[in-house]
């Protein structure tokens, strides 16, 4: 039997060591996330298991089965800056609770091998690639362009990798770890507010919503702005301004789409000058992909016609995209059995922040992700919390699941 308050237990030794009075500072390949690392290793010790990283950093730990088919349950431990207790280390903690259980309950042998991953960046808090690890497993990374990704300093993520003991040339070496993998699971809060509006502790995921990430650049004409008659103006920020206003019908337009512009800069960026160069960031997000490809269409006619407007011009380019990742219709049925067991009540959901589970998924590996409830819907900051009795539940629900997905590996073997 699992033993859910050694996960509470875990998750606030980890908070005591890896956060400050702003909250956890795991940030990818830094001091700290090692730190987190080594901690997390001292826990596997006394168990049956080898564990070794792969070429892109992800720490794979397998408990071997009578079968060389696994099951892998996985997450993260890195987080954002200034960020929260739960995120991405919940599940990795949960699952080695699981881990351990099913040591104990089948003497070091399970019916099929067993794997709990924690994926290497999942955040891309520090350079701005999401999904670093799995990607990289998944065989989608992309290196020429993510090589010479600077942080706020200015370190490279090659350098940051390599005193880390990343090759970032290697890093395709992780798609090895795809060998006989039958099933992932992957647990994780909410980070958004449905479960808790509907009363809810546990959801099921029914997939990852699709991403478009652009680069918005409105060119109008830098002026001195006490000697330019408003009507003379080519104001880049007014074209942007619009836009930002028009992009939440666009996206309200359909229940479950959100679309936000997130970062806005002004060139020159003085308080005496008409901004003649705007650059804004769009991220736009649905589950299903003919949805998202209208938004995305709707946005780009909204910014040509808002351009014209403002007498300026407009250009776009493209940060990423990911399309929408469904999860496997069995793994869903049975995850809901799982929760409903445990909690006596489901809710089927999409998940809108993306998770590795996409990139496992992506490559057609059986996927299901489990949420718990996330208080006020709060995540990336301190603020971020979870009541402990339904993370408890959490930790009992994907247990049997896991329990429920061997049996599941074992019929379709």
């Amino acid at each position: 039997m699992v033993d859910p308050k050694t996960v509470l237990q875990n998750l606030e030794e980890l908070r005591a060591l890896t956060a400050d009075e702003q909250g956890a500072q795991r940030l990818a390949w830094s001091q700290i996330w090692l730190k987190a690392r080594a901690w997390f290793e001292e826990r596997l010790k006394s168990l049956p298991v080898e564990h070794h990283y792969d070429a892109a950093g992800n720490r794979w730990i397998t408990l071997p089965g009578k079968s060389d088919k696994a099951l892998v349950i996985g997450s993260h431990l890195d987080s954002v800056p200034n960020g929260g207790w739960l995120d991405g280390c919940l599940g990795v903690l949960a699952g080695l609770e699981v881990l351990t259980s099913l040591a104990n309950e089948y003497n070091g042998k399970a019916p099929c091998t067993v794997r709990l991953v924690d994926w290497a960046d999942e955040e891309g808090a520090r350079f701005g690639r999401s999904l670093f690890g799995s990607s990289a497993f998944a065989g989608t990374h992309t290196v020429n362009a993510d090589r010479v990704r600077t942080d706020r300093d200015g370190t490279t993520l090659e350098v940051a990798l390599r005193n880390c003991g990343i090759d970032v040339e290697r890093i395709g070496g992780a798609s090895r770890e795809q060998k006989n993998i039958a099933a992932y699971l992957e647990l994780h809060i909410e980070q958004g507010p449905i479960l808790e509006k509907l009363g809810k502790p546990l959801g099921v995921v029914l997939g990852t919503k699709g991403v478009e990430r652009w680069t918005i650049t409105f060119h109008g004409q830098e002026a001195h702005s006490g000697s330019t008659p408003m009507e003379a103006r080519r104001d880049a920020l007014a074209s942007a301004a619009k836009l930002a206003l028009e992009i939440r019908p666009i996206a309200r337009k359909h229940p479950q789409s959100v679309a936000t512009m997130g970062s806005v800069k002004t060139f020159p960026g003085i308080v005496t000058a008409v901004v003649g160069r705007c650059e804004a960031t769009l991220d736009m997000r649905d589950l299903d992909a003919n949805i998202l490809a209208g938004m995305l269409r709707d946005a780009r006619e909204a910014s040509e016609r808002f351009a014209q407007e403002e007498r300026c011009s407009v250009e776009w380019s493209k940060i990423w995209s990911i399309e929408p990742i469904p999860f496997h219709p069995e793994l869903i049925k049975l995850c809901e059995e799982a929760v409903t067991e445990t909690a006596e009540v489901s809710e089927k959901l999409p998940s809108g922040p993306l998770h590795d589970a996409a990139e496992v998924a992506r490559l057609g590996i059986p996927t299901v992700m489990m949420f718990v409830q996330s208080l006020n819907g709060l995540s990336h900051n301190r603020a971020e919390d979870t009541k402990r009795e339904h993370l408890e539940l959490a930790v009992v629900a994907l247990n049997r699941l896991a329990e429920k997905t061997i049996h599941w590996i074992q019929q379709h073997g």
